[in-house]
């Protein structure tokens, strides 16, 4: 009967006690005549068997261990504190940085809107009929493809519906102005939009 070097690791303790059947101890000390690996294991462990059930293993002095667990402790306390210490300085240096960098982003607060979607029209005729969506603050011209509610639209005139905070839709709004007649600039197209 062969074995391998995983049957022979499983039954390790097994074998040492002797509480094997007769075929698989002798298998197994056939393995371990050959196998190096095997050989290497069985004495670490045989090793480690005698020396855990040696009665000459050191004693330790009375309240050694009393000693050994407060001194433990005394070192895990303060390292805890220093860690604490440290998480508090780092909460308090972040947030520092976020007051500082909220009273900048609000002190130094551009005049100008960052899209150009957000630009109030200048030069959109206020008498022009405009579609506008409830759920949208852009005015189109009647027949965008770029109307987002189409099943909800609201029809006004440009000048109310500026007054509500409808910016113009940048696509069909230059389209209309560019070929409708009114004031051009030099380059053909008009222009929309506040400086």
């Amino acid at each position: 009967m062969g074995v391998k070097c995983e049957e022979v690791w499983r039954e390790i303790s097994n074998y040492l006690e002797g509480d094997l059947a007769p075929e698989l101890q002798a298998a197994i000390e056939e393995h371990v005549s050959g196998c190096k690996r095997c050989t290497a294991v069985l004495d670490g462990t045989r090793n480690v068997v005698q020396l855990y059930g040696d009665e000459r293993m050191l004693e330790v002095p009375l309240g050694f261990s009393h000693r050994l667990q407060r001194r433990l402790a005394d070192n895990t306390q303060a390292n805890r504190r220093s860690f604490l210490g440290w998480m508090v300085a780092g909460a308090a240096a972040v947030i520092m940085v976020g007051a500082f960098e909220v009273a900048r982003s609000a002190s130094f607060r551009r005049s100008e809107l960052r899209s150009e979607h957000a630009q109030a029209g200048s030069g959109v005729p206020p008498d022009l009929m405009v579609v506008v969506s409830p759920d949208t603050k852009i005015m189109h011209v009647a027949g965008c493809d770029f109307i987002h509610d189409k099943v909800h639209p609201r029809t006004m005139v440009a000048r109310q519906a500026q007054q509500e905070g409808y910016t113009p839709c940048l696509r069909c709004m230059k389209k209309y102005l560019n070929t409708s007649v009114g004031a051009m600039h030099g380059d053909g197209e008009r222009e929309i939009w506040s400086s």
